[in-house]
């Protein structure tokens, strides 16, 4: 293949020199795709695909007008492709081009989503003695906000989760993460991030360590403690490298570095989240969601920060009691209240504003709406110090963070340079006010004066020359021109020199006209270089304000969270909690806050405290154990986001993480059955939960054999109790576990009740599901009602009640289509303790048969028992020394998961054999 030149190969030089996935490169007024990228591009995005030739070969092109490219970068980010832009630039040698920015999933600013887009760093350090250390590191280059904590002593599954809470966009692995290809594929699992392999030097301590303190300086690096060694700072280090390798221009707006620690927030797994639906539905839909529900915000940013206050719920006592305190507040000022939430519905996002301003992408448009944001500040502040009762609250402290004084300093300014409504390019004039500077003034006063000398030139040639078919236009083939209709053609003055003859109309031009025509370019091109000029200048003066735009912005988003928290307050009457340390959570009846929103929903009262840690709760299927268990993890998650909750009155202790494990899905393309993935969330809760913490079971081991799954359960229930002592609200069908209510002290029963009776064999029944949760275990099983309610066929039914009432009574069966040796049906009792069917000629081994009715009658050992006896006696030593372990194993003494790993060692040593 030949090599190109030209255009063609100035593109895939510069393709060469970057690791972006697509290059868009200036050339005039387009940017354009050449080779495989246009190929890829026009695939995407529905472009049409031309040929370009170089030096006797044709390459693939596709492109778009300059000040469309925003869009169609945005469309290849989100479609997970780094973009590399090389924009053009005049030389004395003509056109140069270089690679100015790459835009990634992490670092696009032109994002049209209003959520959080976070970059993202995790570093690993192997521990001493087998915990390891991971520190991370979250930037939002839409917003400036840059987040640094240090895992110590920490698994694989903590740092995941830690990265799960920020969702991310795009994440760098460290080093030692790049090949551990378990880790890097449960990051692709858990979220929808992009991972890029970022320069590893980066990630260095001492290159790190020095990055970050050019950033935020070394007295806020040394301030936070993060450590001069930390993984934290490695983490931090690397991000900051990345964004200023791919050109954003953001980190101007990064002022701020804050490090919380592992204690700061409540730990919400992935699993966690989606079980108890905050920010989606387990379908996938936001609609329906937690933060859907209590939602009412005005801004984008207020929308944000209270979704991730949902996300990372709070365990500072004090902050969360200065949250209820300004929504208790908002709550009783309803006037107040509204007028605050109309004002703030004027206000743009000032944090993204900052970071436009600061990268240099901002235009006319987004400065003024800058200062129109900045203004709110002070009408909002108005209306909190005139109300007695928003300004005796922490709403006032909150807005004495943001300089109400500089905010009105820089909106002036603002106000006093930029028209009302200026045009969305900056390039091209009509941006500033008169009076904001004098030598532009005067020239925007020539070439206004030129401009109506054109507009007016019309009227005075009619005039002068009678032609009534005449106008004067412009356009980039012509420049300016005199157009005269074809009847009148023959009338036009001498000094009109011919340039183009049309279908109905000629056109002309006259050396006066030539003269202003030129004039008219001159004054133009200077008043649009001196307009951009002050731009510049304006935006930079904006971008040094970076802090003061983020302070005034995150106090605006505050304001708008609260006020949204108590309009839900008061339209679904919820109350305030009392938040306190210890174990108790005493909810008097409670409410599932999005379920209410939709049924006539029946409240439930919960107590749970140091002697009432652990409740079993029973009762029938579509009763409302689900829902009863989840509104108290919401219940207690709410409380610790500083939110009101769905309540006649709450106490609610404090909790350091929140641990679900709900109905699973198979997940078959990852080898994982449903059982697989119950026992995998029932092990990580077993790892992770702790006595301080919050744990949901709806139901466990229901994957499995009976008693496999009540050993499961059983033993899982004992660990929790006497090992973990987390509160714990445990729904199950098993009722043998409702046993440990009697024998172990913290472990209480709570069941659902229902009112009347099931049907029975000649009874049809009638149950009313009550949905009221009372003390003490249910008294029976009604899966075979809930069958009949789903609409099973009436035989099935009928036929289910009949086995259950003789499987109950230990009588037999009738194994119905079965041909017994005298034609009929065969006749079975099934043996509960051994999980067997006693009698039938085709049953398992140990069957005993009997074809007469009569299960007494049957007589003599089966053929495979015998079978059985004669594979026991001639057993190969490997199989008896798993038995012989089997025997000798304490099942009581043994947890759960290790119980779980030796049979699966024992199964593997069985395969082998």
């Amino acid at each position: 293949m030949t090599e190109a030149t030209g255009i063609v190969g100035e593109f895939l030089s510069l393709k060469e020199g970057t690791d972006a996935d697509l290059l868009a490169m200036q050339c005039g007024d387009f940017y354009e795709f050449f080779a495989e990228d246009a190929e890829i591009v026009a695939d995407e995005l529905d472009l049409k695909v031309s040929q370009k030739s170089s030096h006797g070969s044709s390459y693939p092109m596709a492109g778009v007008p300059v000040d469309d490219l925003t869009p169609y970068v945005s469309a290849l980010v989100e479609r997970g492709y780094r973009v590399a832009i090389a924009d053009q630039h005049e030389t004395e040698d003509g056109h140069a081009r270089e690679i100015t920015r790459v835009v990634t999933p992490g670092t696009h600013l032109e994002t049209g989503d209003e959520s959080a887009q976070y970059l993202a760093a995790v570093v690993r350090e192997a521990g001493r003695d087998g915990g390891d250390t991971y520190g991370i590191a979250a930037t939002d280059v839409t917003t400036g906000q840059f987040q640094v904590t240090q895992l110590d002593d920490a698994d694989a599954g903590e740092a995941l989760t830690e990265l799960y809470t920020f969702a991310p966009a795009e994440i760098l692995p460290g080093p030692e993460l790049r090949n551990d290809d378990e880790f890097l594929n449960r990051l692709r699992e858990r979220t929808d991030a992009a991972l890029t392999l970022h320069d590893s030097a980066s990630f260095e301590p001492g290159r790190a360590s020095h990055t970050v303190r050019e950033q935020f300086g070394g007295e806020a690096v040394d301030s936070v403690g993060v450590g001069e060694q930390g993984v934290a700072l490695r983490a931090a280090g690397a991000v900051l490298s990345y964004v200023e390798d791919t050109g954003v221009g953001t980190l101007a707006a990064v002022t701020r570095l804050q490090a919380y620690g592992e204690r700061d927030h409540v730990d919400l797994d992935a699993t966690t989240q989606r079980n108890l639906e905050l920010t989606e539905t387990m379908q996938g839909d936001s609609s329906g969601s937690l933060f859907d529900t209590i939602d009412h915000t005005v801004t984008a940013a207020g929308g944000r920060l209270l979704q991730r206050w949902l996300q990372r719920p709070r365990r500072n006592r004090a902050e969360l009691e200065r949250r209820q305190s300004c929504v208790a507040a908002l709550s009783e000022a309803a006037m107040a209240r509204e007028r605050v939430r109309e004002t703030l519905s004027d206000a743009y996002d000032l944090e993204r504003l900052a970071a436009r301003a600061t990268s240099g992408s901002a235009d006319a448009r987004d400065l003024r709406a800058v200062r129109e944001t900045l203004s709110l500040l002070g009408r909002v502040a108005d209306a909190v110090t005139e109300t007695e009762r928003l300004a005796e609250s922490p709403l006032a402290d909150a807005l004495a963070g943001a300089d109400r004084e500089a905010a009105d300093t820089l909106a002036a300014e603002l106000d006093s340079a930029l028209v009302a409504d200026p045009p969305g390019t900056v390039r091209q004039g009509g941006l500033f006010k008169r009076g904001y500077d004098d030598d532009l003034d005067e020239i925007i006063g020539e070439h206004e004066a030129a401009l109506e000398w054109l507009e007016t030139l019309p009227d005075r040639e009619k005039e002068r020359t009678g032609i009534t078919h005449l106008s004067v236009d412009r356009n980039k083939t012509d420049g300016y021109y005199i157009q005269v209709g074809k009847s009148e053609t023959d009338t036009v003055p001498e000094e009109y020199r011919h340039v183009k003859t049309l279908k109905n109309s000629k056109r002309y031009t006259t050396p006066e006209l030539d003269e202003k025509e030129r004039d008219v370019l001159r004054l133009e091109e200077r008043r649009h270089d001196m307009e951009y000029e002050r731009f510049q200048a304006l935006r930079e003066r904006v971008a040094e304000r970076a802090t003061l735009l983020q302070d005034v912005g995150r106090t605006l988003a505050e304001l708008d969270a609260v006020a949204s928290l108590a309009v839900h307050a008061v339209e679904n009457d919820w109350t305030r909690p009392a938040v306190v340390e210890g174990n108790e959570l005493s909810i008097e009846a409670g409410r599932h806050p999005v379920v209410e929103q939709t049924t006539e929903f029946v409240p439930n009262d919960l107590y749970m405290g140091d002697d009432r840690q652990f409740l079993i709760v029973t009762g029938p299927n579509m009763s409302g154990k689900s829902t009863y268990m989840r509104q108290a993890a919401l219940i207690t998650l709410l409380a610790q986001a500083g939110s009101f909750v769905p309540a006649r009155s709450a106490t609610v202790g404090t909790v350091d993480g929140i641990f679900t494990r709900v109905g699973a899905l198979d997940e078959l393309a990852q080898g994982r059955s449903t059982f697989m993935v119950e026992m995998q969330e029932l092990s990580n809760i077993l790892h992770s939960a702790t006595e301080e913490s919050l744990v949901i079971l709806d139901e466990v081991g229901r994957g499995t054999a009976t008693f496999d799954g009540i050993s499961i359960a059983w033993a899982a229930t004992e660990y929790i109790v006497n090992a973990i002592q987390s509160k714990t609200l445990f729904a199950t069908h098993y009722h043998e576990l409702t046993a440990l209510g009697e024998e172990l002290p913290t472990v209480e029963n709570v069941h659902v009740a229902v009112d009347g009776e099931p049907r029975s064999a000649g009874s049809d029944g009638d149950v009313t599901f009550l949905r009221t949760v009372r003390d003490g275990p249910t008294d029976r099983s009604y899966g075979v009602h809930v069958a009949d309610l789903a609409g099973v066929p009436e035989p099935v039914v009928d036929r289910s009640q009949e086995v259950l009432d003789r499987l109950r009574d230990d009588k037999a069966i009738e194994i119905r289509g079965s041909e017994g040796d005298d034609g009929g049906t065969t006749q079975a009792v099934f043996d509960l303790e051994s999980g067997q069917f006693r009698g039938g000629n085709a049953g398992s081994a140990g069957a005993q048969v009997a074809t007469d009715g009569n299960p007494e009658h049957a007589t003599g050992e089966s053929e495979a028992e015998s079978a059985t006896d004669e594979a026991a006696a001639s057993l190969d030593p490997e199989t008896e020394a798993v038995l012989s372990e089997l025997t000798e194993l304490d099942v009581n003494e043994t947890p759960p998961v290790e119980l779980m790993a030796k049979v699966q060692e024992w199964q593997a040593e069985l395969d082998e054999e």
